[in-house]
């Protein structure tokens, strides 16, 4: 979905987003009151300049605003491929942005991410995916890494990967698979602004994503194992 139609449909009382290439932001008007809004645009590979400038805005809403729910809808096709972004450090520039996020969350700031389009590698990682909750529209496009890479780092053979993938959400693709997971909490459909209404009702309970995919099948052992280290830690 383009984000502008996105943007009317999220906000029917209005909104005042300002479109800066491939950034943009603001805030909308919800059922709740103002909501922060922070985004980008046709799959914006995220360097080291859109990093800062959404880790800026995380820190200016908590400086202006405090408490005020903030949105996140970046539609990214990952962090930036550049020998430039690289030599420039572009880890720790995403490193960054999580950590302005985890301030927020610190500060009283609920965070929902929204996939509206395309979630890719880094980008997903350090954006909507490190929000309270993360929710997606049926038609996203969500992977961090395709089979072909991962075959080449870790040594496993394409088509074991391809086999693996019919039947474990962990090594595939698709908003239905990181659904599975747990990544993606649910699916928004119908009324965009009541979607965002219920989230914004919904109370924060720390991270059931282990929980989630435990019960949806898709990360059989994962809640398992994070008790036995944290039971063995303590």
């Amino acid at each position: 979905m383009e984000a502008k139609h996105l943007l009317e449909k999220l906000f029917p009382n209005g909104c005042d987003i300002a479109f800066d290439g491939l950034y943009f932001a603001g805030t909308g008007e919800s059922a709740h009151g103002k909501v922060a809004v922070i985004g980008s645009i046709d799959a914006a590979p995220i360097g080291v300049e859109l990093a800062f400038r959404m880790a800026g805005e995380v820190l200016r809403i908590v400086r202006e605003t405090p408490a005020m729910p903030i949105l996140l809808l970046v539609d990214t096709q990952g962090q930036r491929l550049s020998r430039r972004d690289e030599l420039l450090g572009i880890n720790g520039y995403m490193a960054h942005l999580a950590k302005c996020l985890q301030l927020a969350r610190n500060k009283g700031h609920k965070i929902i991410g929204l996939v509206y389009s395309e979630a890719v590698s880094g980008g997903f990682l350090a954006s909507s995916l490190l929000a309270d909750r993360c929710y997606a529209l049926p038609e996203a496009q969500v992977r961090v890494m395709n089979l072909p890479a991962m075959s080449r780092i870790t040594k496993i053979p394409l088509e074991r990967l391809q086999e693996l993938s019919k039947s474990s959400p962990v090594f595939a693709p698709g908003v239905q698979n990181y659904l599975r997971m747990g990544a993606v909490h649910s699916l928004w459909e119908g009324d965009l602004s009541q979607r965002l209404a219920e989230a914004l009702e919904t109370p924060v309970e720390g991270d059931q994503r282990r929980q989630w995919g435990e019960e949806r099948a898709g990360r059989n052992l994962a809640r398992q194992v994070a008790e036995r280290v944290r039971h063995a830690a303590g």
